[in-house]
């Protein structure tokens, strides 16, 4: 219903409260509205799913064409306007960010029951009592869910393989699934810690460094840290073994000094004084790294030449600009 709300004129001024051109929709008429919308969206969703579920081409403002049948990838690109069509595309975000798979049947799940509650509300059945009804509709599920389900024990990287090739099924070729599912599990279990009673697997311990000109099956799983920077001097070693990893939040480079100074020089062998000087701080870096016993060093300012010279002549590898969260 569109209109334009006014309240009792006062002193002959009528008084706006809902700005021009306000749509406004209300009752029975509202809730059919939305649940339609609602009924709309999944019905686009529900034919993804299953043997014979199809994929969608969806083609952009910019004329860009994406091929899925990943649930959230569709409602991200379908641009939805109406707002109980963004609600459901928030589901499917929730979903995929919560568990990372699902999304479709969460979506599919939502129109359904809306289905069977628009039945309902047609025979007069107050919409609060139809909630308190899939409240209990929801436990059920969960008792059953947990009557039917099967213990996995967390070592069992088989089990894991099923369960991660199962929520890869549609997103990624065919042909590598059983290897990303093989990685998946394994760097997970290299990841799980106990924390209390729970076992706890924490992903942002799990990085991801892509690399272009390969193909899916070049994937590989590090057990370790990568660390995307080349070594800084060609003389060091390439390849160290039980290493000793000195990780600096500071420069090995002579300190700039904090304000302006001039340097007066009189007489040329003060130049080579100052030179050596410089020189000698930066060899005293190096040897007090080589005291501690470090043959690997990653900073995360920058390395000066000389120092790098000492520490190629000393035989230890130096990464320099290193991130600060790849040194944490």
């Amino acid at each position: 219903m569109s209109q334009q709300a006014y309240i009792a004129q006062i002193g002959g001024v009528p008084v706006l409260v809902l700005k021009e051109g306000t749509q406004r929709a209300f009752g029975k008429e509202a809730l059919r509205i939305n649940i339609m919308v609602a009924k709309a969206v999944s019905e686009v969703m529900r034919t993804t799913l299953g043997p014979k579920g199809m994929d969608k081409m969806l083609i952009d403002s910019l004329g860009d064409i994406t091929i899925t049948n990943d649930g959230a990838t569709i409602l991200n690109e379908m641009d939805v306007q109406h707002p109980i069509g963004k609600l459901l595309v928030e589901i499917a975000k929730t979903q995929d960010d919560e568990v990372g798979d699902g999304t479709t049947t969460a979506v599919v799940l939502a129109g359904a029951l809306l289905d069977e509650a628009e039945k309902l509300i047609e025979k007069n059945i107050h919409p609060t009592v139809i909630i308190s009804g899939f409240k209990k509709g929801l436990d059920a599920a969960i008792q059953y869910l947990t009557k039917i389900a099967i213990p996995v024990d967390r070592d069992n990287i088989d089990v894991l393989k099923k369960v991660a090739a199962t929520s890869m099924h549609g997103k990624i070729s065919e042909t590598v699934k059983d290897q990303f599912a093989e990685l998946a599990a394994r760097a997970v279990s290299m990841i799980k810690e106990q924390r209390g009673d729970r076992w706890i697997a924490d992903l942002d311990n799990v990085q991801l460094v892509k690399k272009h000109g390969g193909s899916l099956l070049d994937t590989q799983l590090i057990q370790g840290v990568v660390i995307d920077k080349e070594v800084v001097h060609a003389a060091m070693p390439k390849k160290i073994t039980n290493a000793k990893i000195a990780l600096l939040d500071a420069p090995l480079e002579v300190e700039k000094p904090e304000i302006d100074a001039e340097i007066r020089i009189q007489d040329p062998t003060q130049i080579k004084a100052f030179l050596d000087e410089e020189e000698n701080i930066l060899r005293g870096y190096v040897d007090k790294l080589k005291s501690i016993g470090a043959n690997v060093i990653f900073t995360t300012k920058g390395i000066d030449d000389i120092a790098q010279y000492y520490l190629a002549k000393a035989g230890i590898m130096a990464v320099r600009r290193v991130k600060r969260s790849d040194i944490e």
